[in-house]
């Protein structure tokens, strides 16, 4: 038997939620959350299934609201401006430099916004802003890892991907007293 045959397959735990930006996924490991999806868990399940090959090779998804409830009521208190930030380990699946654009978005307050520049400088790598963007894209934790306020150097919204709207209402929601957004 090789040794991919013997080891036990990583169990990871998924619910699905209703958000004021719609349907989320939310998949967790023991060691803490490490996906968030846009959409349904039928939407995402083929790439879900594939990301999950990719970093955790055998695998077993399986439904258990219990393990995220805390994830689902911090997004409940974030939605309603009642959380500015999230606790909670996460089980970041990357290479080590999307890991260190991912933690350094982390240190964007709520309500504020950096570009790629400010974050490729702040990980110590002035010059790869470009990758910095990539990372950000492939942002495995989006809203809890604030990818939403990261914006172009002259200003302008970029990419999100939950779509722009999306991060429209995420900036409005943290910049704005204002603003109320109800579920979908």
């Amino acid at each position: 038997m090789t040794q991919q045959q013997t080891q036990a397959a990583t169990v990871l735990a998924y619910t699905e939620v209703t958000s004021p930006i719609g349907p989320l996924v939310l998949v967790s490991t023991l060691q803490g959350l490490c996906k968030v999806d846009f959409g349904t868990y039928e939407h995402n399940r083929e790439k879900l299934q594939q990301w999950a090959n990719r970093w955790f090779g055998r695998h077993e998804l399986q439904e258990n609201a219990a393990q995220l409830n805390p994830v689902v009521k911090q997004l409940e208190q974030y939605f309603r401006r009642e959380r500015l930030s999230f606790e909670g380990e996460l089980d970041l699946q990357g290479t080590e430099f999307q890991k260190q654009v991912w933690t350094a978005l982390l240190s964007i307050p709520y309500g504020e916004t950096a570009s790629y520049k400010h974050i490729a400088e702040a990980i110590g790598s002035p010059k790869a802003v470009r990758a910095v963007g990539g990372a950000n894209n492939k942002n495995p934790i989006p809203v809890i890892i604030p990818c939403h306020r990261i914006i172009g150097a002259s200003g302008d919204l970029v990419g999100y991907g939950g779509g722009l709207p999306i991060k429209v209402l995420l900036l409005d929601l943290e910049r704005s007293p204002n603003t109320v957004i109800s579920n979908k």
